[in-house]
């Protein structure tokens, strides 16, 4: 992945010291270090699989942050890379055991497949989340209502208490936009998105009241891509961009499918969509042109 140092004098000696963030950052952290240790010293991930009595394939999944860590793994990896020094170590070490705390979703683990987990950890350490939606109000802007009825498409023949637990982990997902650290959601949503009466008119004009609340939120900003608009620049559907504080971590893009999903990190690969992004800013309504959709379309569905 190919990650870079933090401009805000994080990295010190070559060792992060990470400004939280939670286990996902903190693995693909970690993961970088090894890295870069390894490659310095030319050792192939063959050897260094030998060294941890694991694959070549689990070394690449370790360095790309995508399985947790086991400290004894990491002090063999040290060793073999030729860190001895107990002080050059100990900070590495202590990553590794941070990284093996589990997140606040761990509980929602039999939920997740382990490509959206991946994903649910890297929101809740992005900085800025930026996202484009085509068919459904974004996640973290749904109201429980909203979410039930989403989910219900997909899990409607689940038991009540499994579709009690997902709407509980979306409207854990949010409490991230109303923390003290509170991230920033800039989020550009098709006009079909919000006249698809997922629902009902009744769970509609709801959702519509809620994002009229929440985009008061000086760190929340919607966007309404109107039909009028005709073609645009995000002609290949929904994607988000998720950005990190840790210099470290790329910008990652994250488009989501019906049983996996894509991420993107390479910084030719980013910057393209960020591009894109950009572009559907501009074409889509302003921010208070917005608000005034949302406002007249809610009395539309109330007349």
């Amino acid at each position: 992945m190919g990650m870079r140092y933090a401009e805000d004098g994080a990295a010190r000696d070559g060792v992060v010291s990470p400004s939280g963030g939670g286990p996902t950052v903190l693995r693909i952290l970690l993961g970088t270090q090894l890295r870069r240790l390894r490659t310095a010293k030319g050792i192939s991930r063959e050897d260094a699989g030998y060294a941890i009595r694991a694959s070549h394939a689990k070394i690449s999944r370790l360095e790309l942050g995508r399985v947790g860590f086991k400290e004894r793994d990491v002090a063999d990896l040290l060793t073999l890379y030729g860190v001895t020094d107990v002080k050059d170590r100990e900070p590495l070490l202590a990553l590794a055991r941070q990284a093996g705390v589990p997140g606040w979703w761990h509980k929602y683990g039999d939920l997740l497949p382990s490509w959206f987990e991946v994903y649910v950890g890297l929101e809740e350490a992005a900085s800025i989340v930026r996202t484009y939606e085509v068919q459904f109000v974004p996640g973290l802007l749904q109201t429980p209502d909203y979410a039930r009825a989403v989910i219900m498409l997909v899990h409607g023949r689940a038991p009540a208490e499994e579709i009690d637990r997902r709407v509980a982990l979306r409207m854990a997902r949010q409490e991230r936009l109303t923390r003290p650290d509170a991230q920033t959601l800039w989020a550009v949503v098709d006009e079909a998105v919000l006249r698809r009466p997922i629902g009902g008119v009744e769970v509609q004009a709801g959702q519509i009241d809620h994002l009229l609340r929440i985009t008061e939120l000086p760190n929340v900003r919607l966007q309404i891509m109107p039909f009028r608009r005709g073609g645009h620049a995000a002609a290949g559907g929904s994607f988000s961009i998720l950005r990190f504080l840790e210099g470290e971590l790329p910008d990652v893009v994250y488009m989501e499918q019906l049983t996996s999903a894509l991420y993107l990190d390479k910084r030719d690969e980013t910057e393209h969509y960020m591009k894109v992004m950009d572009s559907l800013c501009v074409q889509s309504c302003s921010l208070s042109d917005s608000r005034r959709f949302l406002s007249d379309l809610r009395r539309e569905l109330s007349g």
